[in-house]
């Protein structure tokens, strides 16, 4: 039985975290009407831990499965993408586009979303989302997507330095179409206005987590991603320079990163693979035979069963390290490297 004293110290505790709940309503909660957790805009700390939402999506897009160019799943799987952009609140662009891959015609379609940041300064987070016809796609490119929508939900109330575009191609597959459309139709005031492109391809399977760029000044954005890396005592490394073909730091133009670049745009690209084995070109992503000589994406063994099986943690680690590194990039000031 509590005592009068007892319970007037009871009832002023109760005021005070009334009071205190009503304060976190208005802006500090970390989680929004419908109790989903959000990012906190005055610290930009996240209130999940980092790779948690990548993970979710990763495992609910391999329900669809492969997601062929031109196929009634890449359809759905772009469907899926802009369904979960919506359900975070933002207002999806669709484009649609044709594609002509050795003379196999089609049409496919690129999802784009934004946030506004408080500059006019863009930066572009992409990732394809079709894949070839072995496999589920999961590596190549379930990850990029997955990373990206987590990028898209963890920063969407966070107050951003600069406005964050993100899209997610079609078409990569059969030849960069997706990416190389979406360039193709920027006036140049709106190619002026993008500082960075930041591009999301195969991040889950490769024995080591990469982040390429320019070999130029460009190349500093990449220097920074290493250095938050390093901050957070995560495994992230560049490309180190072993094939005289491939500058230390940079990598080839077969990713959506491509159109950017060649636009003129400072890019980085995370990927995941082994660029000290085989030919030393990045294709050979891991230390195993499997009798495709060490790659996993466009085989059968790119699935999640398969590479969680073979390669423990390696998925929750991956994702960890990306989604960390980007989403405590896109909080800083990117005009003050």
């Amino acid at each position: 039985m509590m005592t009068k004293l007892h319970v007037k110290k009871t009832a002023l505790i109760l005021l005070l975290a009334m009071l205190l709940a009503v304060m976190g309503g208005c802006g500090q909660s970390g989680q929004d009407q419908g109790g989903n957790d959000q990012t906190t805009p005055e610290s930009g700390q996240t209130e999940f831990a980092p790779g948690t939402y990548a993970s979710e999506y990763l495992t609910e897009l391999s329900g669809i499965g492969g997601r062929v160019t031109g196929t009634d799943k890449e359809t759905a799987g772009g469907d899926w993408v802009k369904s979960k952009l919506e359900e975070m609140g933002y207002e999806v662009t669709v484009q649609s586009f044709d594609y002509d891959a050795e003379g196999t015609k089609g049409t496919s379609r690129n999802f784009i979303a934004e946030k506004k940041g408080t500059s006019d300064d863009v930066v572009v987070l992409g990732a394809h989302y079709d894949s070839v016809d072995v496999g589920s796609g999961m590596d190549d490119n379930g990850s990029g997507i997955a990373v990206v929508l987590e990028a898209a939900k963890a920063l969407k109330d966070a107050e951003t330095p600069q406005t964050i575009r993100f899209i997610f191609f079609g078409a990569e597959e059969v030849g960069l179409f997706g990416s190389d459309y979406y360039v193709s139709q920027l006036s140049q005031d709106e190619l002026s206005k993008i500082v960075l492109m930041m591009n999301y391809d195969s991040l889950i399977a490769g024995d080591n987590a990469y982040v390429y760029g320019n070999a130029d000044a460009g190349g500093k954005f990449r220097d920074e991603a290493l250095a938050i890396a390093g901050e957070k005592e995560l495994e992230l490394i560049t490309q180190p320079g072993e094939n005289p073909e491939y500058a230390a730091g940079t990598t080839g133009d077969w990713s959506d990163h491509a159109a950017f670049k060649n636009a003129g745009i400072p890019y980085m690209y995370f990927e995941a693979t082994n660029w000290s084995l085989g030919e030393k070109d990045g294709y050979t992503q891991v230390d195993v035979t499997l009798g495709e000589e060490g790659e996993i994406w466009h085989t059968q063994y790119d699935t999640i069963d398969y590479i969680s099986t073979n390669f423990p943690d390696r998925i929750e680690n991956r994702l960890k390290t990306f989604s960390t590194v980007t989403e405590t990039m896109l909080l800083e000031d990117l005009s003050t490297l």
